[in-house]
Parts: C-alpha cells; structure tokens; sequence
C-alpha cells in the first residue's frame, strides 16, 4: 500500500556526519550515535476562523443569525461526535469518556494494544473536556447586539489513537467546537522502529530508546529520510480519515483549509554505550560539569544565539532526579536543551517552542527571488527539516562542551603542570593561578563551549576581557596584552594555533585542565556532594 506525505523534497539533506568530539573521547564505550526527531506536535488551523470579522462573513455566508450561533455550533459538534463514534463502532474500538485530565491517554491506549495485539490501525477515541479558546456570542451593551469573541473556554476533545503502518503509534486531538482546532502527535522514535522493520534491520528498544543498532549508519539514513516527509500531506491524509465532516464545515467560506505548524518539536542525539555501568559512572562528571561551567551565554551559544543588550529574555538552568537518572535542563526562553540518561543511553535533546525565537538563513516569505538573510524560523511545517538541523547542531554543541568534563587523573596531578613555571623556545612563562581572578577569567574565556568548533580570535576574547571599545589606541593596548596571554596558555600545552588561520583552539590536554581548575575554583563542597550524588 502506498501512503501519501512521504514525498521526498530537494531542500532536506541530511546533515553532515562530522564526527563529535565526546564520540571521540569516548569511541571504546560507545558502540554509536543516533540523531532523530523525538516527539513532534504538529497543529492544523483554521486561520482565517480566528479573525472575528471572517468568522462574521462566515456566519453570514452559512445563513447563521448570531441568536442560533449556539445551535448551529452544537449540530456540527454532534455531528462530528456521532461521526466518530460510527467508526469505533465499526471497528470494534473503545469509544471512552474520560472524566480526570490526570490519567494519561499514552498510556491508556498502550495498556490497550498490548491487550488487544493491535499491529496497525484505530485504537481507541478518548473523549474529555479541556480548555481551549473557542468562539461565544456576547451583548454589546452600546449596540444591543451580539457579537462573537474567541476566548478561553473549554469545550469537548476527541483523541484518535493510531497504530499507523509507517508512523507508529500516534493521536489526533480533534476540537469539537469552533474553530475546530487539530493537534497531531507523533513520535520520532516508534516511526524509525517502523521503518528499520520494514528493511529488516535489527534493533533493540525500551521505551522510546533504542538500546541497540544493528547499523548505524542505514538507521540514520532512515532517520534523514523522515526529513524528507511531506508534511501537510501526511497530516491532511489523517485529518481526511478522522474528521471527514470538516469538508461540510468548510463549505460556506471558499479557501478555508486547514495550515499546519509545528508548535513544539524535540529533537535527540542518543549516544548508545556498550555498558550502562560505564555510562552510569560518568554520568555524575558531565552533570556537574554542566552545572557548573555552561552559563547562560554558553547556552545561547549552543542555540545560535548571543547575549547582547537587545536580548530580554531570560536562561535557566535545572536539574533534577527522577526514576530513570538525572535530568539537566537549560531554557532560553521557550527553547531549551537537555541531557539525561536511561540504561545504557545518553540523551542530549533540544526542545523546539518558540520558533521564531531562532534564525535561519534564507530568501523572504513572500519575495522567494529576493537576496539571502538571516530571518526568523518559520512555525509551519516547511521548516521542520531546518528545526532538524538547528536542534541537531545544538545537541552536537552541547555534546562538544561535555567532552571536557571526562576527567580520569587526579585533580592535582593535572594542577601541577600549570601551577609552575615553564620554557618554551628558550624563553620561561610565568606559572598559572587559576584561583586569581585575573587568570580565572582569561581560562574561563578561552573554555567557553562556542569555541569548541571553530576556536577562537583575538578579539574575541579582548572583547570577554575588556569589552567593547571604538578607541583604536586602546584596541591595539588590549590586543597586545591578550597576545601575551595566549602566548602564556600556549606555553602550557593548553591551546594551539589552527593551521593556516589566525584561530586559537583549546587543546585536548587543555579541556582536561581547564575544566578540572575551573570546576575546583567555582564549586563548593557541599554543591559537590549535592549534584554527585
């Protein structure tokens, strides 16, 4: 059977494989990686409903006097529960009201194919009642007339639950009351166990995690290949089979057809090691190095974004324990990127709200022949494969930061080799005192988590150190004095000169020391004990 939406499109190519550099540091615990869509939420709606003076026209088109708004409204939402009723009905499936927003539908409807051994089709329809902003008629008291307003209520949902062929499990939350608003959830992980069965490809999953991969490389092709989906078809073919009486709705108002955005994505770089007790041990290090070395810019950073005098917003960072390990979360805003661990796999997720908070690269809107900048990313579908790449440079970033938090020698064994004179080309450098804060800054500046790709110039770090100046007499001063400072953390092993460049990169000797005398400085004894337990 050939199913619609999974069209392949010309401007989704996978992203590189660039290899990590905590993959590296780690290649002989780790048996692989894999990058994929988690949890993607997709919502169809009717944006022309959402303007009042439409949704007028449209009243008036369909004959509808504003005093029977109320039974026009309640026809269509009886229709549409009728309607899916008829359908569990038909194919024997429980059709169920549920009473309390604490029990949870995924569960309820996974209790529900293992009962039953559903392999493909309708699970379940959930019916609750949930807030939502919907339309009501109101009295102007000036005009003495009615009017509608779209306001917060709540009203009955329907929640389709799919085992579908090529996607997996997955819901349809349907509103029942105008206008009619669809959200779409599917999960990443449940599509590309679909796909590796269909070729064959061995795996094994717990929940939603793969423990292992028979082939990396052919489970990330498939994973790329989800990129490629068309995205509208694919959610117009679902709505199509479950609400089939929008066509009806539509009717009086031509053009009305449902635009689909995405309002949240996730997106995971799981790192499979080949023993969890190996995974478990380090999993306290990168916490507390996260903790306590990625601050708010370095979180920016990981996003494509900077911290400068127009961002007013705001970047927490939490942590937390839970049943399945330690979970630490940073947020810039509605954006946020995680790491956890679950048996034997580490998660970095970058979780996608707020989409024009982040900017891609590309031609305006509305004029496709116009010069390339960097504009807001788009909430519709189109730009599901650019949230990939976004979410996935992020995870990589992240990644990159943790890689110097693998500290295996003893604290002082690393200090010594800094804390003391040295000769380079018969010249002697100065010692090293991570605890004065001039040199705390200076090792804290050049082992920031942005530089960990491309390294670092100059006057980069000049502008970490003395800020921004237009005084060209005194840009030439600081130059010279951050000169001499690389030269100095050059001298200890700790950087070294990109080829061919005039960048700086932290050396691998340098990420152990760094991290280990920055931690050591930053961290007090019980914030140690507290975050490594």
């Amino acid at each position: 059977m050939e199913y619609k939406g999974f069209m392949e499109k010309k401007n989704s190519a996978p992203a590189n494989r660039v290899p990590n550099l905590f993959i590296e540091k780690h290649q002989k615990d780790v048996m692989g990686m894999l990058h994929s869509f988690d949890r993607l939420r997709l919502q169809g709606s009717l944006r022309y409903l959402y303007c009042a003076k439409i949704f007028e026209e449209y009243l008036s088109k369909a004959k509808v006097l504003y005093k029977d708004f109320k039974q026009f409204a309640t026809g269509l939402t009886n229709e549409v529960c009728q309607g899916a009723e008829r359908l569990a009905q038909s194919l024997n499936r429980p059709f169920t009201y549920l009473n309390s927003s604490a029990l949870s539908k995924e569960e309820l409807a996974r209790e529900i194919v293992e009962r039953d051994g559903i392999k493909e089709g309708l699970v379940a329809i959930f019916r609750c009642v949930e807030p939502c902003r919907t339309y009501k008629m109101r009295g102007n008291y000036q005009t003495k007339k009615l009017k509608p307003h779209l306001e917060l209520g709540k009203c009955l949902h329907l929640y389709f639950y799919v085992q579908h062929p090529r996607l997996g499990l997955l819901h349809l939350r349907l509103q029942t009351w105008f206008p009619f608003l669809i959200h779409i959830c599917l999960n990443g992980h449940d599509w590309l166990a679909r796909q590796m069965d269909e070729k064959v490809l061995r795996y094994r999953k717990a929940d939603n995690r793969f423990t292992w991969l028979e082939d990396f490389h052919k489970a990330q092709d498939l994973a790329d290949a989800q990129l490629r989906t068309d995205w509208v078809s694919l959610c117009e073919q679902l709505r199509e089979t479950y609400h089939p009486l929008h066509d009806k709705i539509a009717r009086p108002l031509d053009g009305l057809s449902y635009y689909w955005t995405a309002p949240q994505t996730e997106f995971s770089s799981d790192v499979l090691f080949h023993d969890q007790r190996v995974l478990d041990r380090l999993v306290p290090r990168l916490m507390l190095h996260g903790m306590l070395n990625l601050g708010c810019e370095q979180v920016m950073r990981f996003l494509g974004k900077q911290l400068n005098g127009q961002f007013g917003g705001e970047v927490v960072t939490d942590w937390r324990r839970g049943s399945e390990g330690v979970r630490l979360k940073h947020w810039v805003n509605l954006n946020s990127i995680k790491l956890y661990n679950c048996l034997n796999v580490l998660r970095p997720e970058t979780t996608i709200h707020n989409a024009e908070d982040l900017k891609v690269f590309r031609t305006p809107e509305t004029r496709p022949d116009a010069p390339m900048a960097w504009y807001p990313l788009r909430r519709g579908v189109a730009d599901l494969y650019r949230r990939a790449q976004i979410s996935r440079a992020a995870n990589d970033r992240y990644l990159t930061a943790l890689a110097a938090a693998s500290i295996t020698t003893p604290l002082a064994e690393e200090a010594v080799k800094v804390c003391r004179p040295v000769r380079q080309n018969q010249r002697r450098h100065r010692a090293l005192n991570p605890f004065d804060a001039a040199d705390a800054q200076l090792l804290a500046a050049v082992n920031r988590g942005e530089w960990a790709l491309k390294g670092f110039r100059n006057r980069e770090i000049r502008a970490l150190l003395f800020g921004e100046t237009k005084d060209k007499k005194q840009q030439r001063s600081q130059a010279a004095k951050v000169s001499r400072r690389l030269a100095l953390l050059h001298a200890h092993g700790l950087i070294a000169k990109v080829s061919r460049t005039y960048r700086w990169q932290v050396t691998e000797k340098g990420h152990r020391i760094l991290t280990a005398l920055l931690a050591a400085r930053q961290a007090d004894t019980d914030k140690l004990i507290s975050l490594a337990a």
